[in-house]
């Protein structure tokens, strides 16, 4: 922490107001990953979708719908930012068992 307060990132660019372009490290999850998305939270910023077009889209109402829970290694990083970019927390990333 620095003397003028806490250090954090900002959550968009000051330029173009979207989101930083890499993501803080996501949650230590060693293993295969399922995602999750709860509409009944799902503000429809579309952040998802912009992070992971893969793993995520948009109903003709905006809200979240997931193409695939699961998630492939090749998959992982852009999941977790998609879970950290969701500005009302309705994607989350879970370790499976």
């Amino acid at each position: 922490m620095s003397p003028d307060g806490p250090e954090y990132a900002p959550a968009s660019d000051t330029e173009n107001g979207s989101p930083p372009e890499t993501a803080p490290p996501g949650p230590d999850l060693p293993g295969p990953l399922r995602l999750h998305a709860d509409t009944g939270v799902c503000a429809g910023a579309g952040q998802c979708v912009r992070a992971a077009p893969d793993l995520f889209d948009q109903g003709d109402d905006g809200l979240v719908v997931l193409l695939r829970a699961d998630v492939s290694e090749q998959e992982r990083e852009r999941a977790l930012t998609a879970a950290d970019w969701c500005p009302s927390g309705a994607v989350s990333v879970h370790e499976t068992s």
